[in-house]
């Protein structure tokens, strides 16, 4: 099938196009928080710049510019998919990533090897991502009542130096000041903070937020909040645990396999994480008051997506002119 498959029955092609088109427009409201998050990410490094071309809101407009390709040059179209193929399915250029027992690892490995066999071997030339850069801040538009609210930055850009702290530190925040000030008292059904260890990028995110500048506000807000922390034992054993069980979360093995073939990807050494573990454990509460110097980097140059109401983007624009690129996503 890989290799016989016959792209040219346009009336299919055309069929999964719309399809996906549909899917992705469909789940933009219901995955607000993740198209947001992924596309403040795409603003810092090429590998998330990658993947949101691949799975964000630039993968939709991609979509969109398809479905009117195969109507006005399917011929194109064609001459793509093939080149594609040929680009993948090169046994030169594969990584293959197989999770079973050692037992029957033995009677698959041959029927591998076969299947590799199979394939065509030719000489692979790495491509060089040229990264378009984004603005800024950016105000996304859709047809809802809420709105989904990034900001974040490159801590490493700040000379912050990775320590496993971060991971109680934003357990903490996320369970405390962003549920208390953004979801309780804010009206929105979420708040959340994130970080990339090996990006350095660290985020801020709401979902179904009826808010918009008052959510970033208080974002600014926790380094200030972190500053004034009085952390009794008990909550910072609380947030311990919760970072612990976050890092050593079960997984069926399907999940391991993959799991261990992302950390072979990017370098992730066991050594590496037992050292993440060690600093885990061994967060104090110094270690909160010192990340508030880093977050007060990111309230003054953070950046800022939203995905939300046109009229809601528009009232930001207002109070702060000409802050937010707007562009009509639906």
């Amino acid at each position: 099938v890989l290799l016989t498959v016959k792209f040219d029955n346009l009336e299919r092609f055309r069929q999964m196009v719309l399809e996906d088109k549909a899917d992705q427009e469909a789940g933009l409201i219901p995955g607000g928080h993740s198209v947001v998050n992924g596309r403040l990410r795409a603003h810092f490094n090429t590998a998330d710049w990658v993947s949101e071309q691949m799975d964000g809101v630039s993968n939709l407009f991609f979509v969109r510019r398809l479905a009117d390709e195969i109507e006005n040059d399917w011929h194109g179209v064609l001459q793509k998919l093939e080149t594609m193929r040929q680009l993948l399915l090169n046994r030169n250029a594969m990584l293959c990533n197989v999770t079973l027992d050692a037992d029957n690892w033995a009677q698959f490995r041959p029927k591998l090897a076969a299947f590799l066999g199979d394939l065509p071997a030719t000489d692979v030339s790495l491509a060089v991502w040229q990264r378009e850069p984004l603005p800024a801040n950016e105000g996304l538009t859709i047809p809802a009542q809420v709105n989904y609210v990034a900001k974040g930055a490159n801590l490493y850009e700040f000379g912050y130096h990775y320590h496993g702290s971060i991971a109680v530190i934003s357990n903490y925040v996320r369970s405390t000041w962003l549920w208390e000030r953004v979801r309780v008292q804010g009206g929105a059904y979420g708040g959340f903070s994130s970080f990339n260890r090996h990006t350095g990028v660290f985020t801020f995110l709401s979902y179904r937020d009826p808010n918009l500048l008052p959510t970033l506000e208080n974002y600014d807000r926790t380094a200030d909040f972190l500053r004034r922390l009085e952390l009794s034992e008990s909550e910072l054993t609380k947030s311990i645990i919760g970072a612990i069980g976050a890092m050593d979360a079960y997984q069926l093995p399907d999940a391991k396999g993959y799991t261990s073939l992302l950390r072979y990807l990017i370098g992730y050494t066991d050594e590496a994480r037992q050292k993440a573990r060690d600093e885990i454990l061994s967060t104090t509460a110094r270690h909160f008051k010192e990340f508030a110097e880093i977050l007060d980097a990111v309230r003054e140059q953070g950046q800022v997506v939203v995905l939300g109401a046109e009229d809601a983007i528009a009232q930001a624009n207002e109070t702060r002119p000409n802050w937010l690129t707007v562009q009509k996503v639906l």
